[in-house]
């Protein structure tokens, strides 16, 4: 079986591959001679995910996944949720990001947030005329800390502490992050799906 991962993304493509083994190769953007940044203009997580498999399904004609990841705050009502990555505007600034999320909790006691991924799958399945679409979501809940700790990871990962640990992601470092987090979740849900499809 022979499926796109629709991401250029070195770390994100080996963690997946490394989770379904050799029974299904996994290909990335560049595989596929695809270097088009792909728009992402949704307003949900969902969107996002749908928007980026779809123009792969669409032009490639292949079997497609895509995910997108937010980072929910409940004293910000899920902000900034869809557009964490361009929190603090479009450079994809994570000390700026950051910067601005700690800024607008302020003295805020209420710290919680969850990470949330969501997954979407686009297959052609024997018999049927359009192709399926399957989603998968991946939650880990835990608290913003009001200071950043740990060098490793990325993103919003040294303010976020996530439920049961007292390391912030960026402290706990990459392995133990892929197996609890909201990516690896997701990642479980799809590789589970797609074992059993075979």
């Amino acid at each position: 079986m022979k499926i796109v991962f629709a991401t250029n993304n070195q770390h994100k493509l080996s963690e997946i591959r490394q989770i379904l083994g050799s029974r299904v190769e996994v290909l990335s953007l560049k595989d596929i001679g695809c270097d088009v940044d792909i728009p992402e203009t949704g307003t949900t997580l969902e969107e996002n995910a749908l928007q980026k498999a779809r123009y792969i399904y669409d032009h490639y004609h292949m079997d497609v996944f895509a995910d997108d990841t937010g980072l929910e705050v409940e004293a910000l009502n899920g902000a900034p949720g869809v557009y964490s990555a361009r929190y603090a505007g479009e450079g994809h600034d994570s000390e700026a990001n950051m910067s601005k999320l700690l800024k607008e909790l302020g003295d805020n006691n209420n710290r919680k947030a969850r990470f949330r991924t969501v997954i979407a799958l686009i297959q052609q399945e024997v018999h049927k005329e359009i192709p399926c679409v399957h989603e998968f979501e991946g939650i880990v809940n835990g608290e913003i800390i009001r200071e950043r700790r740990g060098g490793e990871g990325f993103g919003y990962d040294p303010i976020f502490q996530p439920d049961g640990y007292s390391e912030t992601f960026a402290e706990l470092g990459t392995d133990i992050k892929n197996l609890i987090s909201h990516r690896a979740r997701a990642t479980q849900k799809l590789c589970a799906f797609l074992q059993n499809a075979k």
